[in-house]
């Protein structure tokens, strides 16, 4: 479900708590919320966040506030996706090298986040397990 980009942290919550969703689509205002961040790590839901789609709508002003890194720190299991990539400017990997050059991403921070991203995916578990050990694998 998508919650928590324009709308507020309780957004999230009524996805969670309603609709059952496995997922998050945006969620970067959960931050906002400190029990919902917890619930958030405890379950280790996965929020897909779509940093450019997220600059376009003006939920942050420059790309360089986004709080992908601080989710990421804190252990929340953020994704990067892109989001209507023809309207807001890029497909997966411009989403990457948005973040990475205005956060200044570590390798690993990079790492993380693809292997977050196989996590929440719905391939098998084997499939996961195989793409998580690649990426992990390298330097």
């Amino acid at each position: 479900a998508h919650a928590g980009e324009e709308g507020p942290a309780e957004y999230v919550w009524e996805a969670l708590d309603l609709l059952k969703v496995n997922r998050i689509d945006h969620g970067v205002r959960s931050e906002e919320d400190p029990e919902l961040m917890q619930r958030l790590i405890a379950e280790k839901m996965p929020l897909t966040v779509c940093p450019l789609s997220n600059l376009k709508l003006c939920v942050v002003d420059d790309m360089q506030q986004h709080n992908i890194r601080r989710l990421l720190q804190q252990g929340v299991h953020v994704t990067v996706n892109s989001d209507d990539p023809s309207y807001f400017g890029g497909y997966m990997n411009d989403n990457f090298i948005a973040i990475a050059e205005a956060l200044d991403l570590s390798n690993d921070e990079l790492k993380q986040l693809a292997i977050n991203s196989f996590e929440a995916s719905f391939i098998s578990d084997a499939e996961k397990q195989k793409w998580v050990s690649l990426i992990q694998a390298l330097a």
